[in-house]
């Protein structure tokens, strides 16, 4: 392996000398202050961290927070154990360096990558993977259906045209995924239902094309909890593990990232089917800061495109969400700086409760 020059030693000191004081300037964590960072095998999705990059940017345009080895950096610096982050078509000095700084300090590596469209973008597929395989990724993310389902599409037929357009994309990924043996982790990303899903995993038929599990997504299209988890955990190559503030609303309900433990889920239950199937597998938090999502389950449109599920399917969602009601906080009516600290707290909360109540 590459050493990196003392110049890319510099550059990076710089660049973290700077987040840091950001960091500083921006972050409240009641109830952790008197404790030193403490670290969880629970990594962070770059997403989790969009206001304070937003809020980095505004202060300094020259700094990024999502550039690789700065997001890896960062995710040390909270106490997290690995990251998700895009890492584009990398240099090979950068995936390096990269690898390099994780290997020193026990941490994972996983990527974010879009799928590819035609043949045209198989040379872009195949530098983002080759990137990912050079710097040590445990799986690539991605998702193949655009959009939130009930949202972005108008009709059932719609919805089916985009899937297929899906499904052709992981069959043009596949030899490429299988050339750099890096596993091709598929979300369940508000797209398809779990039976779908998981027919065209096992179409695929390859170890190097999984899922990537989120664990609260497919309650939003009517699927069951932890029936959707236990259906995709036998593909597992990563998870976006998440719990949500679920309640009622005219429409529907509404789904909001919450963080661990102070929602609706029923997390060590979740934990143990994923363990159970994939014993050595990641868990990256996904806990987004954003007001929460409608999902307007009791209106035509919804129903537009999303047919599969029966009344009973609605019935057993709208009793649970009657159950299990927990409330998410408004996020966009405070200033942006609160919504930073808002974040920051979300984050550390989440891994405090990884580490002390499920092991992770």
């Amino acid at each position: 392996m590459n050493k990196p020059s003392s110049i890319d030693r510099r550059a990076a000191i710089r660049q973290m000398s700077a987040i840091t004081a950001f960091v500083a300037s921006a972050t409240v964590q009641p109830g952790f202050a008197d404790e030193p960072v403490k670290r969880s095998g629970l990594g962070i999705v770059m997403y989790d961290c969009n206001l304070r990059r937003k809020w980095m940017k505004k202060q300094d345009p020259s700094v990024n927070l999502f550039d690789p080895l700065t997001f890896v950096q960062h995710c040390r610096s909270l106490g997290a154990g690995g990251a998700q982050v895009a890492l584009g078509s990398l240099s090979r000095r950068d995936c390096d360096n990269l690898r390099q700084f994780a290997d020193e300090h026990d941490l994972y590596i996983e990527t974010i990558v879009k799928p590819p469209r035609d043949r045209d973008d198989l040379s872009r597929f195949d530098a983002e993977m080759k990137a990912a395989r050079n710097a040590g990724a445990k799986a690539a993310r991605t998702v193949i259906i655009p959009g939130r389902r009930y949202e972005y599409f108008n009709s059932y037929a719609d919805f089916k045209a985009a899937a297929k357009l899906g499904h052709a994309m992981v069959e043009r990924a596949l030899p490429i995924v299988e050339k750099y043996e890096v596993p091709l982790a598929i979300e369940n990303h508000k797209d398809e239902r779990i039976d779908d899903r998981v027919a065209l995993l096992e179409r695929i038929n390859s170890p190097m094309v999984g899922a990537c599990v989120d664990t609260g997504n497919s309650f939003s299209l009517l699927d069951d909890v932890y029936g959707s988890i236990e259906a995709l955990a036998p593909f597992a190559c990563s998870v976006h593990f998440k719990d949500q503030s679920l309640s009622e609303y005219d429409d529907g309900f509404l789904l909001g990232d919450i963080p661990l433990g102070q929602g609706s889920f029923d997390l060590k239950r979740i934990v143990e089917i994923i363990r159970t199937a994939k014993p050595n597998l990641q868990f990256s938090l996904e806990v987004i800061t954003r007001d929460a999502l409608k999902v307007p389950c009791l209106t035509e449109e919804y129903w537009r495109s999303v047919t599969e599920p029966t009344g009973g399917d609605l019935a057993r969602t709208l009793q649970f969400v009657r159950r299990n009601s927990a409330k998410a906080i408004s996020v966009t009516s405070l200033p942006l700086i609160d919504q930073v600290k808002l974040e920051d707290i979300n984050i550390a909360s989440s891994l405090n409760y990884a580490q002390r109540e499920l092991g992770l």
